[in-house]
């Protein structure tokens, strides 16, 4: 049974929080000028990465779930991630403003 509420609490901090802060960012991205439509989907690959550290390096040790394998993300692993996850969110303006040169 605590392993199914500690599942219901990952898709609901993953589809809520994904959800509010993807909106976030489309708007933040609108307003630069990008298509979200065309590149929005960069902006949440990074926020689903970005979640995904939160929950290992935080949220799993706050959950019902009391079993073995809780442990966090190594902190290099965290690193490159998160790195990972910030070029993502860069990425839709630049390129949109590389499509509006080379057009």
């Amino acid at each position: 049974m605590r392993v199914l509420l500690e599942l219901l609490r990952i898709i609901l901090i993953f589809g809520i929080a994904g959800s509010i802060i993807s909106n976030i960012v489309n708007g933040i991205y609108i307003n630069i000028g990008v298509n979200p439509n065309q590149y929005g989907w960069l902006g949440s690959i990074a926020i689903l990465i970005l979640l995904f550290v939160w929950y290992r390096n935080k949220l799993q040790f706050s959950g019902w779930y009391l079993g073995k394998g809780k442990e966090k993300l190594p902190k290099t692993a965290s690193q490159i991630l998160i790195m990972c996850s910030l070029f993502l969110l860069c990425a839709p303006p630049v390129l949109g403003v590389l499509q509006l040169i080379f057009q």
